[in-house]
């Protein structure tokens, strides 16, 4: 994939930074709502013998329900709100490109395992984003997929996750 630089001189246009501020305070206000309500109901008040097992995680969630609140005000209602472009079109690009085959391999993990996802892994991104012959790339994925192997599984006895479909059980591990 092919990512093309922006001309000079050109405006620049996507998300502006008070947005993304304002989804992460949200976020953060969400979650410390969370925290609180479950703080509660653990107990957040003081019992007879100290203080109750969500006593001082629902004071840690007043902070952030403060602090979230706070900034979502300031991204979206504050005099001096920041209206420069946090991320353009190209920026964002670049970050999926490496952003989606990660998530995926972490789902083929699931599936496949550590070993078999991670050479499929290594071996796209460098046939994809590396631009090396595919042959060399394959190759030198499974190697390094039969070292990890050969280094958890069979000399520190670690065995890592081999998956539902389990592609590597016929080597008895």
């Amino acid at each position: 994939m092919e990512i093309q630089q922006q001309p000079e001189g050109a405006e620049r246009t996507g998300v502006p930074t008070f947005a993304v501020e304002a989804v992460v305070a949200a976020l953060v206000l969400l979650m410390g709502l969370v925290v609180t309500t479950t703080s509660w109901k653990l107990g957040a008040g003081w019992m007879s013998d100290g203080p109750g097992a969500g006593y001082f995680p629902f004071y840690i969630g007043v902070i952030l329900c403060v602090s979230g609140g706070g900034i979502l005000y300031q991204s979206l209602l504050g005099k001096k709100r920041n209206t420069e472009i946090f991320v353009d079109r190209e920026q964002i690009k670049r970050v999926l490109v490496v952003l989606i085959p990660a998530a995926v391999y972490v789902g083929a993990i699931q599936l496949v395992g550590m070993y078999v996802a991670s050479a499929i892994y290594i071996a796209g991104f460098m046939i994809i984003l590396g631009k090396f012959p595919r042959v060399k790339s394959v190759l030198l994925a499974l190697a390094i997929a039969a070292i990890f192997f050969a280094m958890f599984e069979v000399w520190f006895k670690v065995p890592l996750h081999k998956g539902v479909l389990n592609p590597l059980g016929f080597l008895g591990y």
